[in-house]
């Protein structure tokens, strides 16, 4: 089997686990390359990560380094995370599970879960598939936006506030619920819109079908930024229009036969 290893490289205990598991995949006869710049170079191949000529990867850190690979790869390959972060509701293995699970994959049997992505346009400019979250949040303290959220080409509602987070199911447990979002099964495919520190107490999140065409526009004429899965993306203007829509490649996780709602409670409890 073909592996690409994607280690967390501030992190050392990161790097260390990679070289030792890296070591017991070839070892068992597998083909290991490393992701350019994981400073593991000098011991196993390595490729960029958007070379996606591998059956599986294997992102060792937290949920930062899955979103970092999911965004790089192109096309998607499955990937499975072992958690090296504080929390890693993206990193399904443990690093004491990890092997034992890795190494009974086959190439032709790894059963895979698709997670949904939202695409963002904005005034038909595209930019890269969200796994968690895009946030329109504004460049100056203490200033509210305002926007208009459109359905169906209809307008349905209005959000004064500090920022609006649109989130995926999978980013329910990100951001999202940081700023009072509910908890979304990922089998859904929808959007969550969820507004940071609201004007009105009435202006609850919105959980929208994908397959309704969502569109936001920005009302406001104070500077704000569009960030994508915390990296910033660019610059919003007064009536810049924001398409949301449900990205043709979905981000690909191996199934590690753990119920997705007993592991958010088991890591929201070390909290």
């Amino acid at each position: 089997m073909k592996i690409k290893i994607i280690p967390r490289t501030d992190e050392t205990r990161a790097v260390d686990y990679a070289r030792e598991i890296g070591m017991k995949f070839l070892d068992d006869g597998h083909t290991i390359w490393f992701e350019d710049g994981s400073c593991l170079n000098e011991s196993f191949h390595s490729t960029p990560l958007d070379d996606a000529d591998a059956d599986i990867a294997v992102v060792i850190g937290g949920d930062g380094s899955v979103l970092h690979a999911v965004q790089s790869m192109k096309p998607q390959i499955p990937l499975v995370g072992i958690n090296f972060g504080r929390v890693g509701f993206l990193a399904d293995l443990e690093s004491d599970e990890a092997y034992a699970f890795i190494s009974q994959l086959k190439p032709d049997t790894v059963e895979t879960e698709s997670r949904m992505r939202v695409q963002i346009s904005v005034d038909d400019r595209i930019y890269h598939g969200a796994l968690n979250e895009a946030v329109i949040v504004t460049e100056r303290p203490a200033k509210m936006l305002q926007f208009s959220v459109i359905v169906d080409g209809i307008p349905v509602e209005e959000f004064r506030s500090d920022g609006l987070i649109i989130s995926t199911p999978t980013g329910s447990t990100a951001y999202a619920m940081s700023a009072g979002g509910p908890i979304v099964d990922p089998k859904i495919n929808g959007f969550l819109l969820v507004p940071l520190a609201p004007f009105m107490l009435s202006s609850r999140p919105h959980l929208i079908s994908s397959e309704r065409n969502l569109s936001i526009q920005l009302d406001s004429d104070k500077p704000a930024s569009l960030v994508i899965d915390g990296q910033y993306a660019g610059e919003l203007h007064e009536k810049s229009l924001i398409t949301v829509t449900e990205s043709p490649e979905p981000a690909l996780f191996i199934n590690v036969n753990k119920n997705f709602f007993r592991k958010v409670d088991r890591k929201l409890r070390t909290l």
